[in-house]
């Protein structure tokens, strides 16, 4: 019942949005003829309502009231010039066929056909916000079912949970091989059954979108799938087991007709992009670097860089380095820490850190807070070693015990000043399989926007001053 009152609602909104689009059109050419001064005629009488009924088949046969959950915006807005372009070239043939063009005014009609489509984008992004901020509140929301518990489909999850104003819930998935398994009890989201079930439980259940995330080899449960369920009331996807090959971050293009997987991505802007920003970095902070070298050396007199052994690209050690936070000998004092605390012992073996350090200075602690304790890694940046955006700097002990089948992955970059760890959780991501998967996904997904993205982020955390230590 839930789900059908939510189709009507949804269906009642699309509707509604057509009609304001209508309007919103033939109103706005009506508002430029009196604006302009321009006399009423027959020929714009004629005009409105001409106008008005290509709105209404035109925008409905271009799908842009189809549901646009997950969809970029750009996709929208192309779809609405497309529709628009084809109502202008349709009432030019108009004019043209009657030889009636010199019944309107050039200037009203300039001004109309190129600022519509800006205006209908203006109004869809309304709905569109209207929309996110009842979803986001559990609202307005669809019902999914996955078919496949492996890594496709839970690839897919994570990615709903990044775009909450899509309003889609799993509500679970659908597979022959897996059943509970603790990366499945940590989404919240059960196994239903195995795929033979999942056409029973379709008839049963309100479920309005069904995702396929099976290996193209099973073609045959793949087309079972979409036999018996197509009928069933829910809209069925097929996700493209493609992502095995993005890890390696290959991209889609096109060879004609033919698609093909391009492992060689263009990414000369990583390195250029690096050194500018970096240089920019240093050469504004360096009043505040030398004052934070200058606390450091009066507080207790010993050196103000650390350097420590990490891993970067092809699995070749380099010296990190950060502003000291620790005591002269804090190395040589944590054999004897972590042999006389076992909570402590316990928590470095998870983690490779202790939250609160006992060796840590009152700089130090000021320093981790805020992240200052990195600036020295801009010089890494620039010598090579490391790069502005990226996976976390690690040592070989983290990359042998926990990384497994994602260090060649992980090798195949340079370790990142920041990076997604340090804008979602930072330090207080507890389980390190969550740091793994989290590099994993910058490594699929690295781009020019999405380092901006990354680094204002990261720039906004700095002074909320949450997760570090």
């Amino acid at each position: 019942m839930l789900s059908t009152n939510l189709r009507e609602q949804s269906s009642l909104m699309a509707r509604l949005l057509h009609l304001v689009d209508c309007l919103l059109v033939v109103g706005y050419l009506t508002a430029l003829v009196y604006w302009y001064r321009v006399p009423w005629s027959d020929y714009y009488t004629r005009l409105v309502i001409i106008t008005f009924v290509l709105c209404l088949v035109t925008f409905q046969s271009f799908q842009l009231y189809r549901s646009w959950r997950g969809w970029k915006v750009y996709k929208e807005f192309y779809v609405i010039i497309r529709a628009w372009v084809t109502i202008i070239g349709l009432l030019l043939f108009y004019f043209f066929i009657f030889k009636i063009s010199e019944g309107y005014s050039r200037v009203v009609f300039m001004i109309w056909s190129t600022t519509t489509p800006f205006l209908l984008f203006l109004v869809h992004m309304s709905a569109r916000k209207i929309l996110r901020f009842y979803r986001e509140r559990g609202k307005n929301v669809r019902r999914a079912v996955i078919a496949g518990a492996g890594d496709l489909g839970l690839s897919l999850v994570r990615e709903l949970e990044t775009i909450p104003w899509a309003g889609i819930e799993v509500m679970g998935f659908f597979d022959d091989k897996v059943s509970e398994e603790p990366r499945l009890a940590r989404m919240g989201k059960p196994v239903l059954g195995d795929i033979g079930m999942m056409a029973e439980y379709l008839s049963k259940n309100d479920i309005d979108y069904v995702y396929i995330a099976l290996p193209m080899r099973a073609e045959r449960k793949i087309f079972s799938i979409l036999r018996e369920c197509r009928s069933l009331g829910s809209r069925i996807y097929l996700v493209p087991d493609l992502y095995v090959f993005g890890l390696h971050h290959a991209e889609i293009q096109s060879l004609g007709k033919m698609l093909l997987l391009n492992f060689n991505p263009h990414t000369e802007w990583k390195r250029g992009f690096d050194v500018l920003f970096s240089l920019s970095v240093l050469i504004l902070s360096s009043p505040l670097m030398l004052l934070i070298a200058l606390l450091i050396k009066l507080e207790d007199r010993g050196p103000v860089i650390y350097r420590h052994k990490r891993i970067t690209a092809a699995g070749k050690e380099f010296d990190c380095l950060k502003f000291r936070t620790m005591r002269v000998g804090a190395d040589r004092e944590l054999a004897d820490i972590l042999e006389n605390n076992p909570e402590y012992k316990e928590e470095w073996e998870h983690t490779f850190k202790l939250k609160n350090d006992p060796r840590i200075t009152r700089i130090g602690k000021l320093l981790r807070k805020t992240s200052l304790d990195e600036f020295p890694q801009f010089i890494n940046v620039l010598i090579g070693d490391m790069s502005v955006v990226g996976a976390r700097p690690i040592v070989g002990g983290e990359l042998s015990a926990f990384y497994g089948d994602s260090a060649g992955r992980y090798v195949s970059m340079k370790p990142g000043i920041t990076g997604p760890w340090q804008v979602s959780k930072r330090s207080d991501v507890d389980d390190y399989q969550e740091r793994v998967d989290l590099d994993d996904w910058y490594i699929l997904n690295y781009s020019l926007w999405t380092d901006i993205k990354i680094i204002l982020r990261t720039i906004y955390i700095m002074f909320k001053r949450d997760g570090a230590y």
